[in-house]
């Protein structure tokens, strides 16, 4: 996941649109381009400005209901996975929701973990519409449009891969960089060996080999500090992986390639 996608709040009330707003500008931390809109006016011009792909609407509004916003993006061929929110626990427009494709209805005040859980599951849902999309262009053989939407369609992978190069020097789980890109673990797993050729154990002791042979060979830090910091906890556990991969010790690299 990347800052490709953006995320719209739409609420009349403008201290819950802030509060909202906030909520999600912390847990994106960047990640995400979140917009707000305090009308299902100001809405339509954001859509309309650029490509929402979750949207997060008041179903109770002056000049439309959230509902008829989200058909209103619709039928501009936008197709956001979109979240409703309402100060009442009866679902009304349950048959219009289900038409239109909402994802989940959110009682009011929303709990802060509630909310982050339910846009983390609609990006989840986003993503695998668009790899479902971009099967279907392959399908149709319009080589130009795979080309473009390929590059979309592995960025939750380099943003995993980015993600375990920074943070190589220390214990890495495949559920920690799921969640870093939005994405179930089973999931992200099949995706990264489909995309690296690589499983995600293999590619992260490759990495740190990588991050190891570069030390040994531009330092002289010994190799207990190449270890730790190649994100081996101890030693020897490190020269016994090295020299399965390499076929010498870490010392031997060391010597053999000076």
């Amino acid at each position: 996941m990347d800052k490709e996608r953006t995320i719209l709040i739409v609420d009349d009330e403008e201290t819950t649109l802030r509060g909202l707003t906030k909520s999600l500008e912390v847990w994106a931390d960047g990640r995400f381009r979140i917009r707000s809109a305090g009308s299902a006016r100001e809405a339509l011009q954001t859509a309309q400005a650029e490509k929402v792909h979750v949207l997060v609407t008041d179903i109770c509004m002056p000049e439309m209901t959230g509902l008829e916003l989200i058909e209103e993006i619709q039928q501009t061929g936008q197709q956001p996975v979109s979240l409703i929110l309402s100060g009442h626990s009866e679902f009304e427009f349950a048959q219009t929701a289900i038409r239109l494709g909402v994802l989940n209805y959110l009682v009011k005040p929303v709990q802060k973990k509630k909310l982050i859980q339910s846009v983390e599951e609609a990006l989840e849902k986003e993503f695998t519409q668009e790899r479902a999309g971009i099967m279907q262009k392959a399908a149709d053989h319009s080589l130009a449009d795979l080309e473009q939407n390929q590059k979309q369609m592995t960025s939750p992978v380099q943003a995993g891969k980015d993600y375990i190069d920074l943070h190589i020097s220390r214990q890495l789980t495949l559920k920690e960089v799921a969640e870093h890109v939005h994405l179930n673990p089973s999931y992200f797993s099949v995706i990264f060996k489909e995309q690296t050729g690589l499983t995600f154990s293999d590619y992260v002791t490759r990495k740190r080999i990588q991050k190891a042979k570069q030390l040994l060979l531009t330092t002289t830090i010994p190799v207990a500090d190449v270890a730790e910091t190649a994100g081996y906890q101890t030693a020897k556990y490190f020269n016994k992986i090295f020299k399965e991969y390499e076929g010498l010790t870490p010392g031997q690299f060391r010597r053999h390639h000076r």
